[in-house]
């Protein structure tokens, strides 16, 4: 039931994390802010395949 993803940071399209979801709790894709070693700053970091 849970499935390993992928996150990218949406302003320099970086992949920088991976973690698990819920895809019955979660059907849409997950959206975090987290810390971007790349654009070095906190930016909105989205799911990708």
């Amino acid at each position: 039931m849970r499935n390993a993803v992928t996150l990218a940071c949406t302003e320099c399209k970086q992949r920088n994390y991976q973690t698990n979801k819920n895809k019955k709790n979660d059907p849409d894709r997950l959206e975090f802010n987290k810390y971007c070693k790349f654009c070095k700053k906190q930016t909105p970091h989205k799911e990708t395949k």
